[in-house]
């Protein structure tokens, strides 16, 4: 695992996707919310593979299969290859195969996402604990009901071994956020104790999983959450890139922990085509574009003007530099106004 302290976004001078020979992409929250594309996502994206860059799109949500993902990308205009689309439920699939018999039964709590992936291994979904499965595992699904929770929470209990494609507790749409396969999880944990291996991002399997399916030489992770993308990045290490067209905002990215704080941020998916610039020590302060930033205290305070994720920059650097292996504390609030957050 990666023991890196970063104490300040990169540089970097060349444009990421002229850097980085695949980007793995997270979805939610970062190429679409719900059934919208993110604003400036596809263009982005277009231009990017257009110059060589291999995209891949690595999603933590497992309702759905690779050919509907895909589906869903090319009606945007992304034309995308379903071998192209990685998830969680291919992750966790993995993982339980590799510890149960071939053609092994699976108690699936989940959608059709899961239950493909599960057959992709030769494993056989079955849907109520006296199916006699040798392994129970939850997969995000909107339509999971109390039944099919309840299935689940008898077989653990009855010490059948237990897996989760992931464990975000909120997913993004369109209408805010929503609770995600973590919360079902929690439900199944209250009922029957224990706690499952888990497949997904921020894990090591889903790493694994995304390097064998892509090939990926030099990746980069592209993603909205620091706690999933940006940890799992971590853990794999390699170099990410947080946008903040999702889940997490400024004020945690200040507050992140080591694991938490990633390699580049852009405000959008447009920051792939641009280079990194620097942030440089002056004095105790960090200047990044025209801002300068400076721990005062128990404030952070920044002064300048300029493109705001550039005062952004600054600011991650001060914070980070403060907290070192830790979590900064400082008053942010005033300086992330200035910058319109």
């Amino acid at each position: 695992m990666n023991d890196q302290v970063r104490t300040r976004p990169a540089a970097c001078e060349a444009a990421l996707h002229e850097s980085y020979d695949t980007a793995l992409l997270d979805l939610d929250g970062v190429v679409y919310t719900g059934g919208e594309a993110v604003d400036h996502a596809v263009a982005s994206l277009t231009a990017a593979s257009k110059a060589g860059m291999h995209l891949a799109y690595v999603t933590n949500n497992a309702s759905r299969t690779p050919d509907d993902v895909a589906a869903q990308l090319t009606g945007f205009g992304l034309r995308t290859d379903p071998g192209d689309v990685i998830t969680s439920a291919q992750a966790v699939a993995r993982l339980i195969a590799e510890q149960v018999p071939d053609g092994a039964r699976v108690l699936a709590v989940g959608g059709k996402g899961l239950d493909v992936a599960l057959r992709e291994r030769g494993l056989v979904p079955v849907s109520t604990a006296d199916d006699d499965p040798a392994a129970v595992v939850q997969g995000f699904d909107p339509a999971v009901n109390w039944e099919q929770l309840a299935q689940a929470a008898y077989a653990v209990r009855r010490g059948v071994p237990w897996f989760a494609s992931n464990t975000d507790l909120t997913i993004p749409k369109e209408a805010g956020i929503a609770p995600g396969n973590g919360a079902l999880v929690e439900v199944v944990r209250i009922a029957a104790g224990g706690t499952p291996q888990v497949a997904g991002k921020p894990r090591v399997p889903m790493h694994r999983e995304t390097v064998l399916r892509t090939g990926a030489k030099r990746p980069l992770v592209v993603g909205d959450r620091l706690d999933t993308d940006i940890e799992g990045a971590y853990n794999g290490d390699v170099d990410s890139l947080l946008v903040l067209t999702g889940v997490s905002g400024p004020a945690e990215l200040l507050t992140a922990p080591p694991r938490h704080r990633p390699t580049y941020l852009s405000a959008d998916l447009r920051g792939l085509l641009a280079p990194q610039p620097a942030v440089e020590a002056e004095s105790g302060a960090f200047r990044c574009g025209g801002w300068h930033a400076v721990r005062n205290g128990e404030r952070l305070v920044l002064e300048g003007e300029g493109e705001p994720v550039d005062g952004l920059r600054a600011l991650c650097a001060a914070a980070w530099t403060a907290a070192g292996d830790g979590e900064c504390t400082a008053d942010a609030r005033e300086a992330l106004k200035q910058l319109g957050w």
